[in-house]
């Protein structure tokens, strides 16, 4: 199989399984527990609290906690901000094209009482700085932007934004969930109050994330019962998940540098094919702020759908720019929004690759979508 879908998960790395496998046989203590055992789960989770926090630059290792997946650290961060400061007010700000983690929670708030901004993007998916600061009121509470945009990779000017909520005292949270392991980050520089990573994303288990609160920063808590992270989210950590994030986002940032380059040139190769082969081809999202490991692009007269059907004949993994629901195929809420028609996002395909992918496979893939192309033009 060739996988191009690294963006929906990735596999366990073997050191990643190698580091987990202590704590699910012989390390298998309570972390809360108070006896030998119990402490040696507590030291695991100190140590992956420490590589959090150095990927992301915060400052203290009390400023992560763990959570579930990316979801749940969107749905806390949204949620949790906007009850704990409903006296502030009850406008917040966010974007058209955000996950719908995001979009989701925020429409949950506006059926209690708050006021929600859905900025429009540009045509590359990219939100303007000015835009964020000409929606901000005196009753905005919070600015929820996306570090990366899942579907079409494009970056925002994260740091632009986190000046701006900083200097109008308003909260920011960033939905890095593509970006962490990928792309540098430093909440610190950046202004970001708020952020939200899972860990399956960089070779690390599904189940397991993290959500960065600012020292000082308070939310509402997202679970009660219990004295875990901080009070903050009951529960009993997944050690062995959290030990396996630990590692995987260390060696995703020693390995940065070298892999951004490497993926940027494979990207940039299969794009130019494409381009070059299949006329019409149009690449979707920003052409230079973007995920180096990212390719989504509209064939003419060709239905994802289809193309998805004959890839997967071929034995190559990929996914579409629409979005299923129930059963019914929709266009991409982001694709529309930056202005492509229905057509267009109709027609949307998303490569993204990893650390094994090879110029090889990408030439295969290239190779089906001629063919694929030929047919429909026939």
């Amino acid at each position: 199989m060739i996988y191009l879908d690294h963006a929906a998960t990735t596999k366990i790395r073997d050191e990643v399984f190698d580091a987990m496998l202590p704590y699910l046989k012989e390390e298998y203590g309570n972390p809360s527990s108070v006896y030998a055992l119990g402490r040696s789960a507590h030291k695991a989770l100190d140590r992956a609290r420490e590589q959090v926090r150095a990927a992301l630059g915060a400052r203290a290792a009390r400023e992560i906690f763990f959570t579930g997946c990316g979801t749940e650290s969107d749905n806390w961060a949204i949620r949790g901000a906007a009850l704990e400061n409903v006296k502030k007010g009850r406008h917040i700000i966010t974007t058209k094209v955000e996950h719908h983690a995001v979009l989701d929670s925020c429409k949950y708030l506006e059926k209690l009482g708050w006021e929600v901004t859905y900025l429009d993007v540009d045509s590359s998916g990219q939100v303007s700085a000015g835009d964020v600061a000409g929606a901000i009121r005196p009753d905005t509470v919070l600015i929820s932007v996306m570090f990366a945009n899942n579907e079409v990779g494009t970056i925002n000017p994260i740091r632009e934004i986190g000046e701006l909520a900083r200097e109008k005292g308003i909260l920011f949270h960033v939905d890095a969930v593509q970006a962490v392991g990928h792309v540098p980050i430093d909440v610190e520089n950046m202004g970001i109050d708020m952020l939200s990573l899972s860990g399956h994303k960089f070779y690390a288990p599904k189940g397991v994330g993290a959500l960065y609160i600012r020292n000082g920063v308070t939310i509402e808590k997202f679970l009660q019962g219990g004295a875990q992270e901080r009070r903050r989210r009951a529960g009993t950590e997944n050690v062995a998940s959290i030990v396996g994030m630990g590692e995987a986002i260390t060696l995703a940032m020693q390995e940065m540098p070298e892999e951004t380059r490497r993926l940027g040139k494979l990207s940039a190769h299969m794009l130019s094919r494409l381009q070059k082969e299949i006329p019409g081809t149009r690449l979707n999202g920003h052409a230079e702020d973007r995920l180096p490991g990212n390719v989504n692009i509209s064939l003419p007269s060709v239905r994802s759908e289809a193309a998805l059907f004959h890839l997967d004949l071929e034995g190559i993994a990929c996914s579409s720019g629409s979005a299923c629901t129930s059963g019914s195929v929709e266009a991409s809420h982001v694709l529309l929004a930056m202005g492509l028609s229905e057509r267009e996002a109709r027609s949307a395909l998303r490569f993204t690759m990893g650390r094994e992918t090879t110029r090889e496979e990408l030439d295969r893939t290239v190779d089906v979508l001629k063919k694929i192309a030929e047919q429909k033009e026939k």
